[in-house]
């Protein structure tokens, strides 16, 4: 099953607008950041606490990859569901994921947090709504062929890269 042209493009904008908004965050940040407007937590500089960030960072790059579509789909992918039952799976093992490295979000920046829990936000609307235009009948794998295709297709819809890029950048500035 495929979903049509204009499911894809009404998926892909709202994709669009979230990765634009992300983006947008991030460039106000690094702005703040040349200016000196964001205190990057200098008078903390001991060797704990910047291990502990820089693990934090570690944990959160890694949790974009295991978030991200592809690897979702992959690491889900079982014989015999339904669409249904495969959005639950996908929708479930990403909630898991997120919520296994929650505490993570007191080592790193509120911007950097933002960035995870748009990432993963932005994943389960793309799984919910391809879910929702796929037939009753239509078959887990359906459902995983359709998003391995919008990703294919539409490289920008997948934020984990620019969220992974973003991160790459903070914990660089906690390792300076």
């Amino acid at each position: 099953m495929s979903i049509s042209n204009t499911q894809l493009i009404i998926s892909i904008v709202i994709a669009v607008v979230l990765a634009g908004l992300l983006a947008f965050l991030f460039w106000k940040q690094r702005q703040q950041a040349k200016r000196g407007g964001i205190d990057t937590d200098k008078t903390d500089n001991s060797s704990a606490t910047r291990g502990l960030k820089l693990q934090a960072y570690e944990r959160l790059i890694l949790l974009a990859d295991r978030i991200s579509i592809p690897n979702l789909v992959g690491r889900s992918n079982q014989a015999g569901l339904n669409a249904r039952e495969m959005q639950s799976l996908l929708t479930q093992t990403l909630r898991q994921e997120f919520e296994h490295n929650i505490t993570q979000q007191i080592y790193v920046s509120p911007e950097a947090w933002e960035a995870i829990r748009n990432l993963k936000e932005q994943n389960l609307l793309i799984i919910n709504q391809i879910a929702s235009f796929l037939p009753a009948e239509a078959t887990g794998q359906d459902l995983s062929k359709s998003l391995l295709e919008l990703v294919m297709q539409n490289p920008k819809v997948s934020l984990h890269n620019v969220v992974a890029d973003a991160l790459a950048f903070e914990a660089k500035k906690v390792m300076s």
